[in-house]
């Protein structure tokens, strides 16, 4: 990348709505894993706290959503403001996106790991098999993991190499190489396209077990016990 200043005399407007665009990409993608997160969330303080007051789950998405975005907001608007120029906004940008993933990684292994343990109790207590339902919980782990991961790494290293050759150089303009800041870009545009297609196979696949019931969850009787969505939204498979 080339450092342009807003309203300047080089050309800016591309630049500007070339990060608007790719930014709100990946935060569109990150959003469909932390909308799983907060229902997980709600549904194990249901489990583990089930007398205290729990807020609506869409609600705090919602709030999650509005604070990332206003993040997004300070950082376009600090660029228009001639504050900095692109190079600080693609920098904060890598930033805020390594940050994001890193407490994804973190609370999808916590979750998945309570989820499944609160999976295996259900089972045990109603005598039937809740295999396939965690194997679908281990597979949004390890993809997700693998995704957040990867791109938590790749976003710090990019940050890194844009604050060392700042701080050399004053700028970043020798900091990439068109190859380099392609191959920057492709990493990132695959490892999406991998995890949505990864995502919607895990999603669509039945994770058949040999106690398997129906199609999809298998079913744990209970007369008045609570629905749960496994996958974290509430039009999809449940435990009844």
């Amino acid at each position: 990348p080339s450092a342009v200043m807003a309203f300047g005399d080089e050309p800016w407007v591309g630049t500007f709505v070339n990060s608007l665009i790719v930014t709100s990409g990946s935060l569109s993608l990150f959003f469909i894993f932390i909308l799983i997160l907060v229902y997980w969330a709600d549904i194990l303080k249901k489990y583990f706290h089930p007398g205290v007051r729990r807020p609506k789950p869409m609600g705090t998405f919602i709030h999650i959503v509005a604070v990332l975005v206003l993040i997004e907001m300070i950082n376009y608007l600090l660029f228009l403001m001639q504050i900095y120029s692109s190079e600080g906004m693609v920098l904060f940008n890598s930033i805020v996106l390594a940050i994001v993933s890193i407490v994804c990684v973190i609370k999808i292994t916590v979750f998945s790991q309570k989820f499944s343990a609160v999976l295996r109790t259900l089972g045990d207590i109603n005598q039937v098999s809740t295999e396939s339902q965690i194997k679908r919980i281990m597979w949004i782990t390890v993809t997700g993991n693998l995704f957040f991961f990867a791109r938590a790494v790749v976003e710090m290293k990019f940050a890194a190499t844009l604050l060392y050759y700042y701080y050399q150089n004053g700028n970043v303009d020798e900091a990439f190489s068109h190859e380099s800041w392609d191959t920057y870009l492709l990493i990132r545009h695959v490892t999406e396209l991998m995890i949505l297609f990864l995502m919607l196979y895990i999603l669509q696949n039945k994770f058949d077990t040999r106690n398997r019931r129906g199609e999809g969850y298998a079913s744990v009787p209970s007369d008045d016990g609570p629905q749960v969505a496994v996958t974290g939204t509430e039009g999809t498979n449940y435990i009844v």
